[in-house]
């Protein structure tokens, strides 16, 4: 008797694990939405099993509840489901890899045709792939070895078919067209996880594109460049372009080598030479990985070979050990800094994360696979194992990271079967991490946060003692004296070594420490705690590779100190505080600079939660009431409001700066800082201005947030723009105190009260620097507005203009009733029906006017430059007006409304490079504005900046970097001209 696909047997060779229950109702309805799609295409066995009550119809129901996206894979394709009765999953994958391989040589295949049907084959495998994984047939690391094999036969029947093409029109003469691919000179290696097949559920390939122009197959080896760039971009095209039937896979270009100045496909010869002469180890370490997938792979073999030397080296030279410790530095072993937050956490870059495993890999990879060609391997399992084994870890290590590694894969595989998203964050709501818990198996977000943050101790712990056991690849530090007048020559060799290039300036500062120079230091158990300090410090001011910088902006800081012996003797006991102080002074000279003036900030880094708890509404308005506790006096409320939001500015930066949030989560955390002090100074100026003037009958007072502020989107040094309404009662002539006001002056004199509280430069500096600009007639217009005058002027006066500030609107403070009723009068002005035209003509000559009054500084001027934040605020903004928006929730946010852009107005390709470019500038614009005092200049900013950018936006090198920033201009701007018009 056959067995009953109730268990799971047929399907997958074995039962499925029960995922913990849901919402009955949540399961059934998903359960339904499928089950209609089986009856309507005929899948009758489906269809019974979906309304049975068998345990893989009740896992089918979870699953399909917790992931709309396999929900939709089900319900556009139950045939998927129905063959399985059939054939059980791992001979229908095999079938279907088969059937990729095969579609290239379908006779009469047109290239829209290769496309449509490479989408279908992926989507169904990706599907079947996913479910195995949920049902327990398949572990991991099988996952990501079917996830990699898809993409190779992706990538190798698309290159293949592109062959066969170019071989018709004559371009190519191919010498056996039943296998196109071999000796037509055409090279595809995959990089990252793809070359290690460990790839992502959603994850992007990384190519690197080569060419041999003496391969048999091309007559004309001058023209070879041209060719093979034209077919890699139609390559892109194919695997990458959002249709109707979806995409197949993300394409990645960008490590190949110098990809701001060389062609999509390389000569050979020119790669070599590039790799030989100019190769940086960052290239090294991702060449460890490299794998030829498609196209001549005997000619990727042979380019990999004869690479060898330059990857793996007998002996490492001094400077390519620097450059391994660089590498290190690129992730912090955040040792001693306490829990982390499981909301929002970054499960690929953040503490403890996938990447901390895969680095410390890959370095000793480069340290030590010179000399041990077993370390050479491409995946990061094995190469832990071959550490193991050669003695540079402990077995407990290798098992340990091993175990975490593969959870943390997990976790993140989770994520992206959710809606099929590039996503590595874990949610910050409840809901989101009870999702994602409950797909893991976990019976709730509490009992997988605690799994969770035991992995991320784990990770960490071996990490850093990783990092601490390797063996040292440096002499040890050497003579550091600093007493007497004259210079020591064996302490400026030492410092020399370390880094400083002015080493006997710097013995100079240092003696001044310990001759008591400052306040910190003029006790004797100070300048002893010190002393036994210096070396750690020096030695760690001399990784930021611009030490003396670095250790001038510590010595400022120790001026502004008021005592020494506590922090130094934290310092000392936390070397996780030590790394982040000198992180600020080598990284960020803007933060260096708020804790040289205000010290006192630096003690919010020794809240042993400051990394695990979110930012939020809830966390900051808890502190702020704590502080403003018992401060009656008008001044020193608003003293106490500027030295709160000093701090907690200064420790949001810390947080982004550390990668315990992200550049999202920090302008709103940034946004809700300023609301909430904003909010308290308009109440303190508003009781402190009745004292004499009283109040008006029925008056209130709202706060409307405009620009960043009102979408959420501040960053560390943004001054908010708003707009001051008012409202009082119909029959008010003056306000009741001693010296009555009319209305309109009494409410205009609060407001230059307001703008001087939170404006005015005072001993504790200033709240925020204000901007009412945007009010009702700019400048001209009173400084506060009666909302019905308001509504009156955004109805019959207003510029287009006026219109897209309005739709990032937020009323942020005042009184509860008015902000209700401002919200409503701008939603209802937003919603008045527009000619889509009009409005898309008067954005593209308002973008044209600003870049011919404003242009861009340079590539990183990201806001004006062409591409950049302004267009995709103003496609934001002009999109809200036209009403092309999908129906949802409402948000002032400028990512929230792209995501929500209508597919009739904007496809799902084009929308999702929009929200992807949005946040790449948005990261960069956040970490520029926390760490610099201008613009970021390559030439100039801290190299520990550069390297904070990279390990945020996880690419290699800076010029990797700005040709990403390049490309997404471009695609932004065409993008622009696309959906708006042309500028200018």
């Amino acid at each position: 008797m056959a067995p009953s696909a109730a268990d799971g047997h047929v399907w997958f060779g074995q039962p499925v694990v029960a995922l913990p229950p849901i919402e009955a109702e949540d399961g059934t309805e998903a359960l339904e939405i499928v089950a209609e799609a089986a009856r309507d295409g005929g899948c009758e066995r489906l269809a019974a099993l979906l309304g049975g009550k068998a345990l893989l119809a009740s896992f089918l129901s979870t699953v399909f509840a917790l992931s709309p996206f396999l929900r939709d894979c089900a319900r556009r394709n139950p045939e998927a489901l129905e063959a399985l009765f059939d054939t059980p999953l791992d001979r229908r994958l095999e079938s279907l890899f088969g059937d990729i391989e095969a579609s290239s040589f379908v006779e009469g295949q047109s290239e829209g045709g290769m496309m449509k049907a490479l989408r279908g084959f992926k989507a169904e495998a990706h599907f079947l792939i996913a479910l195995a994984r949920l049902a327990g047939a398949a572990d991991t690391a099988l996952t990501t070895r079917r996830l990699s094999r898809l993409a190779d036969a992706c990538v190798g029947a698309a290159v293949n078919y592109l062959l066969l093409d170019a071989h018709r029109a004559g371009k190519l003469t191919l010498p056996d067209p039943a296998h196109p691919a071999n000796g037509s000179g055409w090279v595809l290696l995959a990089m990252g996880k793809l070359g290690a097949d460990e790839l992502n559920f959603s994850s992007d390939i990384d190519l690197i594109v080569l060419i041999d122009p003496q391969a048999p197959a091309i007559p004309e080896p001058y023209e070879a460049v041209d060719l093979f760039v034209r077919l890699t971009r139609r390559l892109v095209r194919i695997l990458q372009d959002r249709t109707e039937n979806g995409y197949v896979f993300r394409t990645d270009l960008r490590l190949r080598p110098d990809p701001g100045s060389t062609p999509l496909a390389l000569p050979v010869e020119a790669a070599l030479h590039y790799y030989e002469s100019r190769g940086q180890n960052w290239e090294r370490a991702a060449m460890i990985k490299a794998r030829p997938i498609a196209g001549d792979l005997s000619a990727g073999a042979a380019f990999l070979k004869e690479l060898q030397p330059y990857v793996w080296r007998k002996y490492l030279d001094y400077a390519a050990i620097a450059d391994v410790h660089s590498i290190k530095r690129q992730i912090h072993a955040h040792k001693g800094h306490g829990e982390v937050a499981v909301k929002g956490h970054n499960v690929k870059l953040g503490r403890g994360g996938i990447r901390e495993i895969e680095f410390f890999v890959q370095t000793q990879q480069l340290i030590a696979g010179g000399r041990f060609p077993a370390l050479r391997g491409r995946q990061t399992v094995g190469m832990l194992k071959e550490l193991a084994a050669c003695g540079w870890i402990d077995a407990e290590a290798c098992e340990a990271l091993t175990r975490q590694y593969w959870f943390l894969r997990d976790v993140e595989h989770a994520l992206q079967m959710v809606a099929d998203e590039q996503t590595h964050t874990l949610p910050e709501d409840d809901e989101g991490l009870e999702q994602i818990a409950r797909l893991l198996g976990f019976e709730s977000a509490d009992a997988f946060s605690d799994v969770f943050r035991q992995s991320l101790r784990l990770v960490e712990k071996h990490y850093a003692a990783l990092f601490e056991t390797a063996p040292q690849l440096s002499r040890g530090i050497g003579n550091l004296v600093f007493t007497g007048d004259v210079d020591d020559p064996g302490t400026l060799e030492t410092l020399s070594e370390l880094g400083f290039e002015r080493p006997s300036d710097m013995c100079r500062v240092i003696r001044g420490w310990h001759y008591g120079r400052y306040r910190a230091t003029q006790s004797a158990e100070a300048r002893e705690r010190l002393t036994e300090l210096t070396p750690a410090l020096l030695e760690a001011f001399g990784r930021t590779r611009r030490a003396d910088e670095a250790l001038l902006r510590f010595d400022a800081f120790l001026g502004g100190l008021p005592a020494g012996i506590q922090l130094f003797s934290l310092l000392q006991s936390n070397p996780a505080l030590l790394e982040m102080l000198v992180s600020i002074m080598g990284a960020a000279p803007r933060l260096a600079a708020i804790i040289t003036k205000r010290p006192h900030v630096f003690d919010g880094l020794l809240d042993p939660a400051l990394l695990s708890e979110l930012p939020d509404r809830a966390y900051l308005g808890e502190r702020l009431e704590a502080f403003l506790a018992g401060a009656q006096l008008h001044e020193e409320i608003l003293d106490r409001l500027r030295i709160f939001a000093a701090e907690q500015k200064f420790l949001i930066g810390i947080r982004l700066l550390t990668g315990a949030i992200d550049a999202t989560r920090a302008g709103k955390a940034f946004s809700d800082l300023a609301d909430l002090t904003v909010g308290a100074a308009l109440d303190a100026v508003i009781a402190n201005f009745a004292v004499r003037h009283g109040t008006v009958p029925g008056g209130k007072v709202a706060i409307l947030g405009m620009g960043k502020l009102g979408s959420r989107e501040l960053t560390a040094g943004s001054d908010i723009d708003l707009i001051l309404l008012y409202d009082h009662a119909p029959d008010a002539e003056q306000s009741d105190g001693e010296k009555p006001l009319a209305p309109s002056e009494y409410f205009a004199r609060l407001t230059q009260r307001l703008i001087a509280a939170v404006s005015a430069p005072t001993a504790e500096g200033v709240l925020y620097e204000l901007d009412l600009r945007l009010r009702p007639s700019g400048n001209k217009g009173p400084v506060a507005t009666q909302i019905e005058a308001f509504g009156r002027y955004q109805r019959q006066d207003a510029w287009t203009w006026e219109h897209m500030a309005l739709t990032r609107a937020r009323a942020v403070a005042g009184d509860a009733e008015l902000r209700a009723a401002v919200e409503a009068e701008v939603a209802a002005i937003l919603a008045t029906p527009r000619e889509r035209g009009a409005v898309f003509a008067k954005a593209v000559e308002m973008r044209a006017l600003l870049e011919e009054e404003k242009p861009p500084r340079d590539l990183w001027d990201l806001k004006l430059v062409p591409g950049g934040l302004i267009d995709l605020e103003f496609i934001a903004q002009a999109a809200v007006l036209a009403g092309c928006c999908e129906e949802g929730t409402v948000s002032t946010a400028t990512v929230d409304v792209l995501v929500r852009l209508s597919p009739g107005f904007c496809a799902p390709q084009p929308r999702q490079e929009l929200v992807d470019a949005h946040q790449l500038y948005t990261m960069l614009t956040q970490t520029t504005r926390l760490c610099l005092e201008g613009g970021f200049d390559p030439e100039e900013a801290p190299p520990g900046f550069a390297d904070l950018l990279l390990r945020q936006t996880d690419l290699p090198e800076l010029t990797v970097l700005a040709a990403h920033v390049e490309e997404t201009a471009a695609r932004v701007r065409g993008h622009f001209e696309k959906l708006l018009g042309a500028v200018g």
